[in-house]
């Protein structure tokens, strides 16, 4: 069940959902991160559903290799730096003329506590995981509107609904990820663009090797990517507001924002056992 936000709409009353439903085929779509995990799974499912699919990627190598098997364009940026959401959403339209569909799913984590991430890595996150999907959302949008047609995706995650201990900087991007997709969603009533987020769980992806610390863990089992980006197309053809997978995963953000205490109880326990690492070590 969507969350409370979904149910309102300014000018279709309470309890209706003013949905902004998108064919998917014929669209031209733009998929960040696609050169793995989620991201190339979501322009494989795409690209089988008929869509023209741009794929990003920062790597010439596997960006080209989906681009050649989804029969689109690559397109490279280090989504990461000054300037570079902006070009790749200027790249994105001189190919075709128009982005129909922005699926925002390159993204990076960082296991480790918050007392030894640098500058650097904090404002390497936020640049990537934040900024950049709102850039390219700010870029597109207007194109979206002006046809009276379109849809923002932003891929999220739990952490950003749960918070994980370790994670403090991803998970923070992620919850702001999660609300501006929320407020986005509410200001596009109406304007035929739709807006979806898509909050999954564990994954079987390179992202944990990535992020300093694999996972090691037995439950919650990882889902395939495939699985996400099943779940996440059927999003944006169905314009749901926002996609949990697996979809038990709601329960923990109920009980987080029924019982906080029980809730942190809970995650001390069976969460991520990353602490800080100066703790007791004085000043």
């Amino acid at each position: 069940m969507p969350g409370l936000w979904y149910w309102f709409s300014p000018e279709n009353g309470l309890f209706t959902d003013g949905r902004q439903s998108m064919r998917v085929r014929g669209c031209v779509a733009l998929v960040t991160g696609a050169s793995s995990g989620i991201g190339t799974a979501v322009a494989e499912r795409l690209a089988e559903r008929g869509a023209t699919v741009l794929v990003h990627g920062r790597d010439p190598a596997r960006t080209g290799d989906v681009a050649r098997r989804t029969h689109g364009e690559a397109l490279l940026a280090d989504l990461a730096l000054p300037g570079a959401a902006e070009q790749l959403a200027a790249d994105a339209l001189a190919v075709h003329g128009r982005v129909d569909l922005l699926v925002a799913s390159a993204g990076a984590g960082r296991s480790t506590p918050f007392d030894t991430m640098t500058d650097d890595d904090v404002s390497g996150l936020v640049a990537l995981d934040l900024v950049a999907p709102m850039q390219l959302t700010r870029a597109l949008l207007p194109g979206m509107l002006g046809r009276g047609s379109g849809h923002l995706q932003l891929i999220g995650s739990v952490a950003g609904r749960t918070a994980v201990a370790g994670e403090a900087v991803y998970a923070a991007t992620k919850a702001g990820l999660d609300v501006f997709a929320q407020s986005l969603r509410m200001e596009m009533d109406g304007s035929g663009v739709g807006v979806s987020v898509v909050l999954p769980g564990v994954v079987d992806t390179p992202f944990f090797e990535r992020r300093g610390r694999a996972n090691d863990r037995s439950r919650p089992r990882p889902v395939s990517a495939e699985a996400v980006a099943a779940r996440a197309v059927r999003a944006v053809e169905q314009d749901d507001a926002e996609t949990w997978v697996p979809g038990w995963l709601r329960v923990a953000s109920v009980v987080r924002a029924l019982a906080p205490a029980t809730y942190h109880r809970l995650a001390l326990r069976y969460g991520e056992q990353v602490r800080a690492t100066s703790y007791g070590a004085g000043s």
